[in-house]
């Protein structure tokens, strides 16, 4: 895990900024918002899952998401939900696939279930190994990567599809470059929009957003925004993806293991405000990472003027 200190404060920045407008007025509410969620393993589960989608629903998100366990470990739960959600809602519903211990015609295969349930997005990633700790080894006779994957998904039907993006390099790349060269040949082999790993710096999305631009990707690039429901588990993961956590976050949270409903608001503070400084940069598409829980995404898509639908 990487962390940065944190910047000295410049005191009449800071007063000025206190006495300022609030960080979220008059924000008109511009925005559109996605919505990832996981395939729940148990009934309790699956209710939770579903009280969120109900929650998130009338704030018209253009998709929502549903993962695909290492392996392909949750292959028919992850379909249950999506064609679930495509059935039930009227919201579009995007299921994730990769190429992890699968043949070619495997995939496939589950690539054409999708279409003939009417599903027409597929989030489409290469994958981690199941074991989580070894490299990543292709399946022999598989898509050896996501780019692969993605031209297979175009000859099974035109969907649309979104992939994966690392703000802080992907773990497995050799270096920065590489990785935006791997990025652009999954736009150049047909990807709609890339969706970043989660962050928590602006300055970060907003460095890479601009080396993928000087690379010639001008393919949409969402920001993917994580709010912290546990900070030793956000740490575990980040630890995986290569995710730098701040450390200044650390402090925020300390004595907060106990106590829930403060862990949220102050998870809901940082997000929020997250969220804020990209929209004040231009972004206006953003993709919650809700860990199947409404509460904290709904709150941070409030601040920022976001409003229930008349529709919905």
């Amino acid at each position: 895990m990487t962390t940065r200190a944190p910047a000295p404060l410049d005191p009449v920045h800071e007063t000025d900024t206190a006495h300022g407008d609030p960080l979220f007025s008059g924000l008109p509410g511009d925005i559109e918002v996605s919505f990832e969620f996981f395939p729940p393993k148990t009934e309790k589960m699956a209710q939770t899952l579903w009280e969120s989608v109900e929650t998130l629903a009338p704030l018209g998100p253009r998709f929502v998401s549903v993962t695909y366990g290492a392996g392909g470990s949750t292959r028919e739960r992850t379909h249950e939900q999506v064609v679930r959600l495509n059935r039930e809602t009227a919201i579009p519903a995007a299921a994730h696939l990769t190429c992890v211990e699968a043949t070619r015609e495997e995939v496939d295969e589950v690539a054409r279930h999708y279409w003939e349930s009417g599903i027409r997005h597929i989030v489409a990633l290469r994958g981690d190994p199941p074991d989580g700790g070894s490299r990543y080894t292709p399946h022999p006779g598989g898509y050896a990567n996501a780019a692969e994957l993605i031209a297979g998904l175009k000859e099974v039907g035109p969907f649309e599809i979104s992939v994966g993006a690392y703000p802080e390099v992907h773990p497995d790349s050799a270096d920065e470059q590489a990785d935006l060269d791997n990025l652009k040949r999954k736009f150049d082999a047909g990807a709609t929009r890339a969706i970043t790993q989660f962050f928590f710096e602006p300055d970060c999305f907003f460095r890479f957003r601009d080396r993928a631009a000087a690379a010639g990707i001008d393919g949409e690039i969402v920001p993917g925004i994580m709010p912290v429901m546990s900070f030793a588990a956000v740490e575990r993961m980040a630890g995986l993806c290569g995710t730098a956590i701040p450390g200044w976050m650390a402090g925020l949270f300390d004595g907060l293991d106990e106590r829930p409903a403060a862990r949220q608001l102050v998870s809901a503070t940082i997000a929020a405000e997250l969220c804020r400084r990209l929209y004040a940069g231009g972004e206006r598409q953003f993709h919650f990472y809700t860990l199947n829980r409404a509460e904290l995404s709904y709150a941070i898509c409030h601040m920022l003027g976001l409003r229930p639908k008349e529709a919905a």
